[in-house]
Formats: C-alpha cells, structure tokens, sequence
C-alpha cells in the first residue's frame, strides 16, 4: 500500500490541497462545482496520467455534476486522489469512483449544510453578537482568529486523511455523528441569543426575565424542531411577546 501513495510528492499533494480553495471560482449551473474540483485535481492527474490522451479521458469524469459543502472538498479531493493513485495501477475500476463521487459528494453536502452552516456558523455568529453587545472587541477578534486557524486545520486534516485512508476515512466520519452533534449545538445556539437579547436593549432599559425566557425557549424549540418552518417559529415568538407586554414586565 505505501508504494501507492508515493506516486504523488509532497509538492503534488499540496498544490491539489490549496486549489480546494478556489473550488467555487467557476461555479456554473451545468455542473456547479466541477470545474473546480478538476482544477483541484489537475497536479496530481498529472503526475499519475503522463500520457495526455489517457489524462484527457480521466479528466472527463470530473467534469460531470459535482457539488458539497466547501469544507468537505479537501476530504474529498484527497480520498479521489488515493482512489485515482489504485485505478492507475489497475487496482481498482474506474467505475467506482465514479460512484463514490457522486455519492459521497451529495451526502457530505447535507451534513455539512446540517453541521456547519446551520450549526457552527450559528454558532460562532450568536458568540460574536454577544461579544459585540457586551463590548469585548479584544476577545472577539481572538475567537475569529481562533476559529479561522481551526477551519485551515481541520481543512488540512481531512484532506491527509482522505488521500492517506482512502474510503476508511468515511467510516470515521460515520463515528463523529456529526448530525446529531450539530442538534447539540443549535441548543447552545439558542442559549446565545437569549444572552444576546439581554445584552443588546438599549442602556437603562433592563429586558424583562419574561422576554428572555420566552426567546430561550423559543429558540431551542426551533433549534430541536427542525420540521417547523422558520416563519411559524417567528410568528409565535412575535405573538408571545406582544402578549408578555400587554400584561407587563415580570
């Protein structure tokens, strides 16, 4: 196995790793990220297909309907280059990366959407509101930094992974249980913006404890409901505070 992986240099590995970057530079509706994820592969389909005709024919396959999430597409790129490294040896057909791209892609998007979008982002954004409202800018500015570092490192770990693993990474993924992860965080969420609610009125206007409670409640109902459509939930929490202030502060 290791005289595989030595097809591709460290040099390879890293130009293949900083195109993920620009993975969504020529997004376009025929086959939205796939351009990118060829420009990702280029290095090192060179490096395993001299031959150009041969290249030109594997270059196809990445250039059919592709889109994940943009924190997935590290992992991705280095587990098709360790398949890519097998097929070229005529270890493994051609056909299964073709179903594993397709297949892998569009699962880690609705993880990712799930776990980083809805979840993570959330959470760091509620954190830097609360930060703001309170005044700290020196801790805020540590906690973007803090997060920036941890997203190039987990981007870097996962592409190591990929390429180093191959299809067992996918079974370390199955063990984060990232979906069930993500509905833990959306329960701190919601926790944040009660905070925040808290913090920002106006100074020398103190927010009732009814106004905080509801909006906590609220916010991990949604959080935890994940069914319910985000108009409804906004309708209540707008019905329930009209009434906590026709009756009063608590």
């Amino acid at each position: 196995m290791g005289h595989l992986r030595e097809e591709l240099s460290a040099r390879t590995l890293s130009a293949c790793f900083l195109r993920c970057y620009l993975v969504g530079a020529a997004y376009n509706t025929r086959g939205l990220q796939h351009v990118g994820l060829a420009y990702a592969m280029e290095p090192g389909l060179t490096v395993l297909y001299p031959d150009p005709g041969k290249r030109d024919a594997v270059f196809a396959r990445y250039l059919d309907l592709y889109n994940t999430h943009f924190f997935w597409t590290p992992l991705l790129v280095g587990l098709f280059l360790s398949l890519e490294t097998k097929i070229a040896k005529g270890i493994l057909p051609a056909e299964m990366l073709d179903n594993v791209k397709t297949t892998t892609a569009f699962t880690l998007s609705a993880i990712g959407d799930t776990f980083f979008s809805a979840s993570v982002m959330g959470l760091w954004g509620l954190s830097a509101a609360c930060l703001v409202a309170g005044g700290r800018y020196v801790a805020l500015a540590i906690l973007a930094s803090g997060l920036f570092l941890a997203a190039q490192i987990f981007k870097a770990a996962t592409f190591r992974a990929g390429y180093r693993e191959g299809f067992h990474v996918l079974r370390r993924l199955k063990r984060w249980d990232m979906v069930n992860l993500g509905r833990k965080i959306k329960l701190v969420n919601a926790g944040l913006l009660t905070v925040f609610w808290m913090l920002a009125h106006p100074l020398g206007q103190a927010a009732s404890m009814s106004d905080a409670v509801l909006i906590g409640i609220l916010a991990a109902w949604a959080a935890t409901r994940p069914s319910v459509s985000r108009e409804i939930a906004l309708l209540v929490l707008a019905a329930g505070w009209v009434l906590l202030r026709s009756i009063g502060p608590i």
